[in-house]
């Protein structure tokens, strides 16, 4: 049974209830009134508050009662524009009975049925005019339109014909939410002035109460929206790396706040990991949430060195909101030499799961928080075994109430060690045995499973310094497109790679080296020992270099250069067919 139908015993019928006498003292009504104002709004739950009322009312101020509102307070959280004028959606929120025989009011009047109330109907009128309506009894005609509208005419007119009857507008902040009904069963005290003025009373809390939690979902609905829209909508994938995210709100409006995750396609078909937490709470945590992750895309398209990233992100996130503070993990992946790049600015540590189920939390200077100081920040490079799996996450994860941050972090160690091989299944055990059903603050965590690249991503050749050694390059290219059925790259690829080797032995320094990568798009490589990078110029019409960018940007989704230890990368994109 739905747990906003409230069944009790019925009163018995030599029971003197207060409000079974006119004679009611004043006392008797305030301190029912007192008991109504602890019960009722003990959350903010639009349906509990509607059970509350129903709760409180049955049986000692009716022998039944059900509260409605309009549907779309229950849909969208906005306060009606209008009374009901025969179009307006209404939704029966709870229903109490204390009746012999419960079941015929459970079966026709049914919680969280919604229907178009006819302006005739008693609880409309209610509502449009904002006034009670009450019925001492109430007659065939009235009973039969109630019973009409919700369509269970015949059983709504054995229970409710002769019975006494009032309805009271539930109104908060000049509008009418809804309203609440009560009714007595026939032969029993009927309803009087006094009792409306008792109703009015238990509606006009309840209704505040109930426009409470209509700004509380509202506002958390709000911040969850914007949350999630600022979140990736989907990963791109990476090469030589397997990623799963997870994403979890909190339980209530408080912990709604600035968790991000990201992954980032960076030159040379690297991946940046980034993972961050904005310290506060509610829709301002979550915009400079957006902030920050727009700021950390654009420095990573800088292709900026972990560190430096952060560094320049926390003089960017004082200029943005000098009052917020966050922390964030940063990280870049090179697929080739399966190199991994990590700085942290106060953020929690990352753990790696070795190939042997062994766990280890990579030591990182942890930093100062984005948002403080203007310190430098400091990073740690580490080849990552192939099947491993690195762990980004943040403090939600492994901190609350019940646990310190050491003991949720071992606990964390602990879980991915256990046989799961999927990512997927591991997330969902991470997330179900860290997470209880209450805790206050949101997560975020990200896994990467490392993987070996296969034949078919990957292929280099090794180039003397020698011009003749050009049309090997070519050659190069039609084999290993040929083998990896992109044929259709063949001709613009071959143009683009006599550009750069050319450019690498005319203006570059051995060693060189052309790569071909093949992951979301077809990169092609150069690299060579020389640190001066190439520019595009604009040459005259007499003269006969400088085409070669003009004709590589022609045929490339784009193209550019990085840095190494010993000289540099230039670097080109296609789009796959």
């Amino acid at each position: 049974m739905n747990r906003n139908c409230v069944i009790k015993d019925p009163v018995p019928g030599n029971r003197a209830e207060w409000r079974r006498s006119s004679a009611a003292s004043a006392h008797e009504r305030l301190a029912f009134l007192n008991e109504a104002s602890r019960r009722i709004g003990s959350t903010l739950d639009l349906a509990e508050t509607s059970r509350e009322l129903v709760d409180v009312a049955v049986p000692r101020f009716a022998d039944a009662a059900a509260v409605l509102i309009q549907d779309r307070l229950m849909v969208d959280g906005e306060l009606p524009s209008r009374p009901v004028d025969g179009t307006t959606l209404v939704r029966r929120m709870a229903l109490g009975v204390a009746v012999e025989g419960p079941q015929a009011w459970v079966d026709a009047f049914p919680v969280g049925k919604v229907s178009v109330f006819p302006p005739a109907m008693p609880h409309a009128h209610c509502m449009s005019s904002g006034s009670p309506l009450m019925y001492p009894v109430l007659d065939k005609e009235n009973a039969r339109l109630i019973g009409a509208t919700i369509e269970r005419e015949d059983a709504v007119m054995n229970l409710l014909t002769d019975s006494s009857f009032l309805a009271v507008p539930l109104r908060a902040r000049g509008r009418v939410l809804g309203c609440a009904v009560f009714t007595r069963r026939p032969g029993t005290q009927p309803f009087e002035e006094a009792d409306v003025t008792v109703a009015e009373d238990l509606a006009a809390r309840t209704a505040v109460c109930m426009d409470n939690a209509r700004l509380y979902t509202r506002e958390r609905r709000t911040a969850l929206t914007l949350q999630s829209s600022l979140l990736p909508a989907e990963l791109p994938q990476a090469l030589g790396m397997d990623i799963v995210p997870r994403y979890l709100p909190a339980s209530d409006l408080m912990g709604v706040g600035g968790d991000w995750y990201d992954v980032i396609p960076l030159p040379g078909c690297r991946t940046a990991l980034v993972v961050g937490d904005v310290m506060g709470h509610g829709t301002r945590a979550a915009a400079t949430m957006g902030q920050l992750r727009t700021a950390a895309r654009t420095l990573a398209s800088l292709d900026l060195p972990p560190d430096e990233v952060l560094f320049r992100l926390n003089l960017m996130s004082q200029d943005l909101d000098p009052t917020q503070i966050a922390t964030c993990i940063y990280a870049v992946y090179d697929p080739i030499t399966r190199n991994c790049a990590l700085a942290r600015a106060g953020h929690v540590p990352p753990v790696l799961l070795h190939p042997d189920r062994s766990t280890e939390i990579i030591e990182l200077p942890s930093g100062l928080p984005l948002g403080i100081g203007s310190e430098p920040m400091e990073s740690r490079e580490m080849i990552l075994p192939p099947g491993s799996v690195l762990t980004f996450y943040t403090d939600g994860l492994v901190e609350s109430r019940e646990r310190d941050l050491d003991s949720g972090i071992m606990a964390l160690r602990r879980l991915l060690a256990r046989p799961v091989e999927d990512l997927d299944d591991m997330c969902d055990v991470i997330i179900s045995s860290q997470r209880s059903g209450h805790d206050r603050d949101d997560i975020a965590l990200l896994v990467a499973r490392v993987r070996e690249l296969d034949p078919d991503e990957i292929a280099s050749c090794p180039l003397p310094a020698d011009p003749r050694f050009v049309s090997h390059a070519r050659r190069f290219v039609r084999t290993t497109l040929a083998s990896w059925g992109l044929d259709g790259l063949t001709e613009s690829t071959q143009l683009i790679v006599s550009e750069l080797v050319t450019n690498a032995l005319k203006h570059g320094w051995p060693p060189i080296e052309l790569r071909l990568l093949r992951g979301r798009t077809l990169v092609c490589e150069v690299a060579d020992g020389s640190p001066a990078t190439p520019a595009p110029r604009a040459p005259s019409h007499d003269e006969d270099t400088g085409r070669g960018l003009q004709l590589i940007k022609r045929f490339a989704y784009r193209w550019g250069t990085r840095p190494t230890q010993y000289g540099k990368i230039v670097w080109v994109e296609q789009h796959l067919p």
